[in-house]
Formats: C-alpha cells, structure tokens, sequence
C-alpha cells in the first residue's frame, strides 16, 4: 500500500514519534568513541609514556576517574550542567536515575535565549533522542577531562588525595563552565562559541592541571632529570585510539547525525594531521631529528585546536589552525617554558598546560576568526554568528571568546586551588619521598612488568639505584 509506514519507522512504546533512530544510534557510537579515548586510550598512554616504575599508578590515576565521574555525573553533576538554572553559571543538582527522566526526550531546558525585551531567539535544545543517551554522552566528556587533568601530576600524587580530588573537581569547577557554556550559562547565553570543548574540557583541564600541579609540588628530583616512556609503541596505541575517538568527539556535538557533524569530524582529522607534521618539521629542523613523542604532542594539540570551532570554519581554517597549534604550544613548551621561572618551579609531568590549555585557548580565539556565517547557522541557536574574517558583527565575537577564556581559567585556578588547600588538611597530596624512590611497588605492591630473574618483584635497592642514576634528561618532559 503507497501509504502504509515500515514497521522501522511505526510508533512504538520503544520509538516514540520524536525518536530519530539514526541519531540516536550516531550519538551513542560518537559517546562510546569519546569514552575509549579515556578507557583504554589514557589508560595505556598513560601507563606507558611515564617512566617504569610509575606506569601502574599513573594508568590506575585515569581508571579511577573514569569510574568516580560516571557516579557522580548521574548521581548529582549531569543536571549541575545541562538541568534547570539554579545561577547564571551553575544548574540545579538533582539525579539523572529515574525512569520517567531518562526516557523521556532530551531538553536542555535553559538553552532557550531570549531578547532583552523577553521574546524568545532561540528555542531551547531538544535533541531528538532520550535523555540517557544525552547522559551518556555528556558523561564521557566528564570523565575525559578530569583525566586529562591527571596528567599533570603523574608521578608523585598521593593516590588517596586523589580519590578525593575528582569529584570535589567535577562538583565544583567542571559542572559550572560545562553549565555556563554548554548549558545555557551566561556565557552560552552571551555568544561564546565552543563547539566541543576547547574551553569547558582543554582550556579547563590544562589551567586546572597546572594548578594542582603547583599545589602538590614536584617529583623527586631525580624524576624530573631523567623520566623516560616505557614503552613508545604502547604510547602510540593510546594516542592511535584517542586521535579516532576524535572523530565522536567533535562529530557527536551537532547532536545528530548531519552536515554539519561530517564537517566537524573532516576538519577534525585536517587539523591534527597539519599540527602533527608541523611539530616534527620544527623538530627536525631544531633539533636534528624527528621525535615520536613529539609527534603524539603535535597530534593532540591540533586536536584540542580545532575542537572549539570543528564545525564551525572551512577546510583552509582548520590548515592554518592545525599551523598555528603544532607551532605555538612548541614554543611555549620547547622554548618560553625553559626561560619562565614560574614554570620551571611547577611540575606539569606530561606538560599539559601546553597541549591543552595553550591549544585550547588558541582554538578558541582563532574561532573568533573564522567561524563561517553559513557553518554557524547550521549549529548555533544565536543566529547571524560568525567569526571576525567575516566582518560585520563577527568583529565582536574574537572579544567574546576571549572574555569567556579568561573567565574559565579564572574559575579553574581558584577553584583548583581551594580544592587542593582543603584537601591536603586532611590528607598529604604528594607521595613520601621513600615511597617517591619505589613507586607502584610501594604505592599499590603491584609492577608493571616482572622481568627480574623469576619474575619477583624488584627490591627497594635497585629502584633506588635507578631513581639516583645521572645522565641527560631524555622522555617526553626532557625540556619540561
């Protein structure tokens, strides 16, 4: 019959009519692709880029998270984020557990943007699909954050201060700048652009991480001499796993399957392959050859680049953003880090200022530049958007990206720091120095590998020996 529906496409209690099946299904895959990027993604890279006798504790650091951030998101910090507005920056805590709520269409009831006359702009954000994938998805990029943060202070943080510092941090900073920017805080409602996370993941992780960093203090010394990857083809691994897993990261923020979630996951892959090449050719060209690790750095800071704008800019913009991102965090992490006292005297392991808040902080601002008018309206609710290279009213938007940089990294630093403060009365944040000379055996009587004679775990004597051993600093923090 011409006019009969396929049983695919017929209401159902499980297929509502505002059910589209296809997004749906791209928006659980986009979440799964983000939530590997962590687990196992981090974990491996993690556990092999840090020097042997940390690599159990630092892949059990990025674990945890994942697991700790998955109770807190449904428990109290979804709705924290994308639930009804309790302030202009911050929503109201409440679960995301009962039935009637996760099957239910999503709403992000406080995207609605309104004049200042009152009439309605924009509608609210209803994707069309459950609120438990909205969850789930949302949860991945909690989780990510709050990991990638965790990079910074590999090596040394008490595992205990820990436990307590991620969901203190996602309660109180996370929750607030995803609100603020992604929920329909002031600054969503102001204009800020950030398609998918340059500031409320990167920007928020890196200034977050230097923070704890300088809280916690640094390895022992000799860690911070010589801290070589324990295994670089592992290090490719993790980063082989987080590079794909980009493409759900930056592809699932259109919440659905369109054009404009193709663009995103193309200018994804355009960006971080210029940055990576550019960071070797700079590589080659000052120090003589090219270096694998450098090559991961390179990768990850054109991903974190083109994140805030994925969507938003043209295949010649990502180019020149994936330039300028494998070029200026080398700088700043090659050249300006060693001539800055301030940053010498902070331990950042795995030099996380550099690719995530350096990056993420020049991704937002080159969106400013070249967010294009068309790209714009097919994703923002505010419409006539675009980035200053267009003219016109986008002369305004590199100032607001801009004013909505510095506010995350206002809120990260003291926020970052009250936590750690608050912390460290009860608990120490740093390892003891002997356990410092041991690692993972002393921190959790496990080792990565057992390759000592019939595969007993190694005394206290030969890890002392070799934390003491001189040489050149070689690894992936030789110039941090």
């Amino acid at each position: 019959m011409a006019g009969a529906v396929a049983v695919a496409y017929q209401t159902t209690a499980t297929s509502p009519e505002w059910l589209n099946k296809g997004d749906n299904a791209w928006q659980m895959t986009s979440a799964t692709l983000v939530g590997l990027q962590s687990m196992p993604g981090l974990v491996i890279l993690y556990g092999s880029i840090v020097k042997k006798k940390w690599a159990i504790n630092s892949a059990f650091m990025a674990l945890y998270a994942f697991a700790a951030v998955w109770i807190c998101w449904v428990v109290w910090a979804y709705n924290m984020s994308f639930g009804d507005r309790l302030l202009p920056f911050w929503g109201k805590a409440r679960p995301a557990l009962g039935q009637s709520f996760l099957v239910a269409q999503s709403e992000l009831t406080a995207t609605a943007v309104h004049y200042s006359n009152g009439s309605l702009e924009a509608k609210m954000l209803k994707p069309l699909y459950p609120a438990a994938t909205m969850v789930y998805f949302q949860c991945m990029f909690a989780s990510i954050t709050v990991i990638i943060l965790a990079g910074s202070l590999l090596g040394r943080m008490n595992i205990k201060a820990w436990m307590a510092f991620v969901p203190l941090w996602i309660t109180f900073s996370y929750t607030v700048c995803a609100f603020s920017l992604w929920g329909g805080g002031f600054l969503f409602q102001w204009g800020v652009i950030d398609y998918s996370g340059g500031y409320v993941i990167h920007l928020s992780s890196g200034i977050a991480g230097l923070t704890a960093a300088y809280w916690v203090g640094p390895r022992s010394a000799s860690d911070r001499e010589r801290f070589p990857p324990n295994n670089i083809l592992l290090v490719l691994a993790g980063a082989g796993l987080l590079w794909l897993g980009w493409t759900g990261f930056n592809g699932g923020d259109p919440y659905s399957a369109n054009i404009d979630s193709s663009m995103a996951v193309l200018n994804t892959h355009i960006c971080a392959s210029t940055s990576l090449l550019m960071w070797t050719i700079l590589d080659v060209f000052f120090f003589g050859k090219p270096s694998v690790i450098g090559a991961v750095q390179g990768m990850i800071t054109g991903l974190v680049c083109i994140t805030p704008g994925a969507g938003l800019v043209q295949g010649w913009a990502a180019i020149v953003m994936g330039i300028l991102s494998g070029s200026i965090p080398w700088y700043t992490m090659m050249v300006l880090h060693k001539k800055w006292s301030l940053m010498q005297r902070i331990d950042d392991t795995l030099g996380v200022f550099h690719t995530h808040a350096v990056a993420g902080f020049l991704g937002g601002a080159t969106t400013g530049l070249f967010a294009e008018t068309n790209l714009c309206s097919l994703f923002l609710s505010i419409p006539d958007s675009k980035g200053a290279f267009y003219g016109g009213v986008g002369g305004s938007q590199f100032g607001k990206q801009i004013a909505g940089a510095l506010f995350v990294v206002g809120w990260n630093i003291v926020v970052t720091s009250i936590i750690c403060v608050l912390i460290s009365l009860i608990l120490p944040l740093r390892i003891a120095d002997q356990q410092l000379l041991i690692g993972d055996d002393a921190v959790h009587g496990e080792e990565a590998y057992a390759i000592w004679a019939e595969g007993e775990l190694n005394n206290d004597i030969t890890h002392h020996n070799e934390s003491t051993r001189s040489g050149v600093s070689v690894g992936v923090t030789q110039n941090v």
